[in-house]
């Protein structure tokens, strides 16, 4: 089997991330989490000639696929890293700004339907859950090794699990007599954990551990922190930031993090100039933008995804 069909994936909210991010169609962009190039191949067809896109993905996969899929597009540039080094890697490539970013927070689906990364409590693989498979850090060596209340926090913030303190106390209760070595034993555990009217209703009941663990392993709350402030600093005057998120955690740190761009003067109504320094640095809706009923029925994992967005602006004092 070739790369190319294992990474077959549908971008979500494909049109709407390209009217987000496109400004100059001769400028430098960034998609920093490049995947299967889908968003990317739908931004090259509005831009230049003369533009510039960079695309960036620590799954060494990816990479491989997109670069056999833009291989005669000279306009493209693929990295390999992380994107919470985001400013290191393109100053690599001799890049100081951009006209556009994209970010799109997903797991793509290659990566969940590959059983071997060991993503999928639907299929039975080796515990795993790298997205960066040089790192040591794995699924398997935070649920045999890190102590029981370590673990109910990461179950517990991560995927704002109702049960983590039942399901940490069964995992440690198990991992005794033998290590947890696969998915299918590790959502096996979970199930048991939760009570039975509780599984009754809503999604598999290791879809919240499975999430955080996965959040965990691969550090993502603390890179898109990074990634939004380098993001920020990187951005032309008028250049925009797309950001897709898939859960709650993601959306709420994208929307404090750009309502605090926006600035907010809390001076008395009647003073006549701003004294507090609120400084606006960005312009951005407050409500996003959501996958319509016709893209969930093609591709039911766009369910929760939401889209911010936001364009940098000079800064500016409210008054």
């Amino acid at each position: 089997m070739t790369e190319t069909p294992r990474f077959a994936h549908t971008s979500v909210l494909g049109p709407e991330v390209v009217r987000a991010v496109l400004g100059r169609r001769d400028g430098v962009y960034v998609d920093a989490t490049l995947g299967g190039g889908g968003h990317s191949a739908l931004l090259l067809r509005e831009l230049g000639p003369g533009a510039c896109l960079v695309g960036l993905d620590k799954d060494e996969a990816a990479i491989a696929h997109c670069r056999r899929r833009f291989a005669a597009d000279r306009r493209v540039t693929l990295l390999r890293g992380d994107f919470a080094g985001l400013e290191t890697l393109l100053a690599g490539a001799g890049i100081g700004a951009a006209d556009g970013i994209m970010l799109d927070l997903g797991v793509s689906s290659p990566q969940l339907d590959d059983a071997e990364r060991g993503f999928s409590y639907n299929q039975d693989a080796p515990l795993d859950m790298r997205m960066d498979r040089g790192q040591s850090l794995t699924a398997r060596v935070i649920v045999n090794e890190w102590p029981r209340e370590k673990l109910r926090g990461v179950i517990s913030f991560y995927g704002e699990e109702k049960w983590a303190g039942r399901i940490a106390a069964h995992i440690t209760a198990a991992r005794v007599s033998a290590p947890i070595l696969t998915t299918g034993r590790l959502a096996e555990l979970i199930k048991e954990a939760i009570p039975a009217p509780a599984r009754r209703t809503g999604p598999h009941p290791a879809k919240r551990s499975f999430q955080a663990l996965r959040i965990a392993v691969n550090d993502e709350l603390a890179a898109l922190e990074s990634v939004l402030e380098q993001s920020l600093r990187l951005l032309t005057e008028g250049g925009r930031l797309a950001v897709v998120t898939f859960h709650s955690l993601e959306d709420r740190i994208v929307k404090q993090r750009f309502a605090e761009w926006r600035g907010r003067c809390v001076c008395p109504p009647d003073l006549p100039v701003c004294a507090c320094g609120a400084v606006s640095l960005a312009r951005s809706d407050k409500k996003p933008a959501r996958p319509s009923a016709e893209e969930i029925a093609v591709n039911p994992r766009a369910r929760s995804a939401k889209l911010r967005s936001a364009v940098k602006t000079a800064k500016e004092v409210l008054i």
